[in-house]
């Protein structure tokens, strides 16, 4: 019992997928896929995108996080965006599904089709599957708080966002799981079900902008992204750059993340304590070949203390559609042109 508690307090503390509603935020959104975070993203362009994520976290550890993500979003008509997104995040011997459904709004602020300067509102509606497994778990002592059964909850959520695209300049906000929502996961078959935490809070907030330089056959992009979890009060920060560089079949580009917690965990040294805040690196690379899309990235967490050497690895593959050359802007704008 004392293992378990210490890896759960050690992937809590010290792994960046921590535990949460939904999908977690990693670094897929600069595969150009803003609208796995961001539901005013969602027919943010005329035509429609794809993209399909898997995530695996720490190869030599059985268990490890992994996610797998697929969404698509469509611009209906002028001012109106569609989406969907189906979702598998896996951690240890917890897991969840899900389902979301988004409608944008879009509001054109330019006389000339050709200039983009557009305000966005999303909205997406979550239903998700949450299990924990207890059936492995073994104890020579009666353990009340352990069920040794495979318990399920479903719940729902909603996510609210805006965006604003002006030419090369992009900025959202969003806020995930607004609704309270009581997690009755953990309480599901315990022997005292009282003495388990209420938790009713997962809403988190994500502040993110970005430019790209260049007019030419090279482009640089910085970016930042904040988000900070309303209930544990955490707070991180990614700063992003990325190169964009123009071929003929298309567009190759590269970028580097750089994640950084606020909050840190204090651990004993042979001197004392010290402490240690995530600190993740993140480089990325991608190719758009005619209307498809491939990315790989790799993430290495730094510090004295980690579960494992290894980094964790993630793919993404993308198809763009229904975009005509005359009804992209006339800006260096990825995540609208395609």
């Amino acid at each position: 019992m004392k293992q378990f508690l210490f890896i759960l307090f050690t992937f809590l503390t010290f792994s960046p997928s921590i535990a949460q509603e939904g999908i977690p935020v990693y670094f897929d959104y600069l595969a150009d896929n803003y609208y796995l975070v961001h539901p005013s993203m969602a027919g943010i362009g005329e035509g429609g995108k794809i993209r399909l994520t898997a995530r695996k976290q720490w190869f030599s550890v059985d268990e490890a996080p992994n996610l797998q993500t697929l969404n698509m979003h469509y611009r209906v008509g002028e001012s109106s965006g569609i989406g969907g997104i189906l979702f598998n995040d896996a951690n240890g011997y917890h897991s969840q599904t899900g389902l979301k459904l988004t409608y944008a709004h879009h509001l054109r602020f330019s006389r000339d089709v050709r200039n983009l300067n557009q305000l966005s509102f999303g909205l997406s509606t979550t239903i998700l599957l949450s299990s924990l497994d207890e059936s492995e778990f073994r104890s020579v002592i009666p353990d009340p708080i352990i069920t040794g059964t495979k318990n399920t909850a479903s719940y729902y959520n909603i996510d609210f966002g805006m965006s604003y695209n002006f030419m090369e300049f992009y900025g959202h906000a969003t806020i995930l799981n607004v609704l309270s929502t009581e997690r009755s996961l953990y309480r599901i078959g315990r022997a005292d079900p009282d003495n388990v935490p209420v938790i009713d809070n997962l809403r988190r907030y994500l502040l993110s902008a970005g430019y790209v330089f260049g007019r030419g056959d090279y482009q640089i992009e910085p970016s930042i992204l904040f988000q900070l979890t309303d209930f544990t009060k955490e707070k991180t920060v990614d700063i992003n750059a990325k190169v964009y560089r123009d071929v003929a079949f298309g567009k190759v580009w590269a970028g580097l993340s750089y994640r950084r917690s606020f909050d840190g965990a204090q651990f004993e040294t042979a001197d004392g304590f010290g402490e240690q805040r995530l600190q993740l690196f993140t480089p990325i690379i991608g190719v758009n070949y005619n209307k498809f899309m491939f990315s790989y990235n790799y993430s290495y967490q730094s510090g004295d203390i980690r579960l494992d050497n290894g980094g964790f690895h993630q793919i993404t593959l993308g198809y763009d559609f229904g975009q005509e050359t005359a009804d992209r802007y006339d800006c260096n704008c990825p995540a609208v042109n395609y």
